[in-house]
């Protein structure tokens, strides 16, 4: 059996549990992931996960969340908060009579306001087709809307890969299904071009 431990420095519970980790890895094959304090806890071996990536993946709504694992790698359990009766279950522990018999967990960092838009774009595997144009450092998202004529001269709110997965999240189709034809070219068009120009119109 293996553990991974998820948790965060700005959470009162994580603060609760901390403490325990140390002990937790010498009696335990433990993993433990920091969103946002790869020193946190202290005296504790901790994987840095700042970009998210390994939350993300095991779809980490709340933390502290601890996660089993059986001998083959695959999740059998998953704890969220803090329960003291199924934590000693799990790990095998006796925690001090202090210790409080629930705690409820904190918002995981991939639960902030857009980031699941950017995670997904960043570590998901998605079927987007359309081609993605590189800006300049210095380049104005709005001006180079406006300078690649996409617009007719009323302002666009430019098409990013975020955006788009937001309004595709939004129907049950696939990206590339095409749905009819535009004229005059009676070029195809899919669900993906319509996401792109409903991302444009706002």
């Amino acid at each position: 059996m293996k553990l991974a431990l998820v948790l965060k420095r700005d959470c009162d519970t994580c603060q609760l549990v901390g403490p325990l980790v140390n002990g937790l890895q010498a009696i335990n094959e433990l993993e433990v992931y920091s969103q946002d304090d790869p020193f946190f806890p202290a005296d504790a071996e901790v994987i840095d996960d700042s970009d998210l990536e390994q939350s993300w993946r095991w779809r980490i709504e709340t933390v502290p969340t601890l996660v089993v694992f059986d001998d083959s790698g695959t999740e059998s359990r998953r704890l969220v908060g803090w329960d003291k009766t199924e934590w000693e279950d799990v790990t095998g522990s006796n925690f001090s009579e202090n210790m409080p018999t629930f705690r409820p967990g904190c918002g995981s960092r991939t639960q902030d306001p857009g980031m699941p838009e950017k995670l997904s774009a960043k570590f998901d595997v998605h079927s987007v087709l359309a081609r993605e144009i590189s800006l300049g450092e210095d380049e104005d998202e709005m001006e180079a809307c406006f300078d690649r004529g996409w617009s007719d001269g009323l302002p666009v709110i430019p098409p990013t890969r975020e955006r788009v997965l937001r309004m595709l999240s939004g129907s049950s189709r696939q990206a590339d299904e095409v749905v009819g034809l535009v004229p005059p070219d009676l070029a195809s068009c899919t669900v993906e071009k319509i996401a792109i120009n409903a991302v444009m119109a706002g």
